[in-house]
């Protein structure tokens, strides 16, 4: 689902099962340390999906370590992204040469939990929100809010080193094309400079129960987007 989302140079590696009794790869163990059955599924399958997805760009297999926001560590010269929810879990990968910076994320296709909506969204958002369900009632364009926000974070943050709130970006939908345009609100200065970030786009997805979204910022010109 995911790799229809992105462009032919970045790796996808998706599954819809864990493999029962899977043991944490070596090195990596104490990182869900006292974590439930759940997450430890979700971790040790998501971080396999990785693992496949850097093979297929030469990387040997190893430990993915965890940084301080418990983002994944990439090897040198490659950006990526790790998801998981109930039933799906995938990760992205791509050589920095390619692209600057990726973020994906996977949600149920479900109502946001009452209350969460008010504190992801602005009054703009939640207006184009009710003029979204009107047009494609089908569609919980809560979720795919803040599903793309989610992934728009996590193409942010490895650029700037700085955290992204919910409020700092302002998300555009575009429901015939599929994508999505986050204008941000806060200083776009990245860490190891270069043309500060504006915006970030990308695109999503609904289908087998699932939103995905999937966001990018281009290396020329500091462009950012899908295009």
């Amino acid at each position: 689902m995911i790799a229809s989302l992105l462009p032919a140079s970045v790796t996808v590696v998706e599954q819809f099962e864990d493999i029962p009794g899977e043991e944490p790869f070596p090195g990596e163990e104490d990182l869900i340390a006292g974590a439930v059955e759940v997450r430890r599924r979700e971790f040790v399958t998501a971080r396999r999906c990785a693992r496949q997805a850097l093979e297929q760009l030469g990387h040997a297999a190893a430990p993915l370590r965890s940084g301080p926001r418990r983002e994944p560590l990439w090897p040198p010269g490659i950006v990526g992204s790790i998801t998981h929810c109930t039933g799906f879990r995938a990760a992205a990968v791509a050589r920095r040469i390619d692209l600057a910076g990726l973020g994906i994320d996977a949600e149920p296709h479900a109502s946001l939990p009452a209350g969460v909506e008010a504190s992801v969204a602005g009054p703009a958002e939640r207006a184009r929100l009710r003029e979204l369900e009107a047009a494609v009632p089908q569609t919980h364009w809560g979720r795919v809010l803040f599903s793309a926000k989610e992934s728009v974070y996590k193409a942010w943050y490895p650029l700037t080193g700085r955290r992204l709130g919910f409020e700092d970006a302002d998300l555009h939908i575009d429901p015939r094309a599929g994508s999505f345009r986050a204008r941000l609100l806060v200083d776009g200065s990245r860490a190891g400079g270069g043309r500060p970030l504006t915006e970030i786009r990308g695109r999503f997805a609904v289908g087998r129960g699932l939103i995905v979204t999937a966001a990018q910022v281009h290396r020329r010109h500091g462009r950012t987007g899908s295009g």
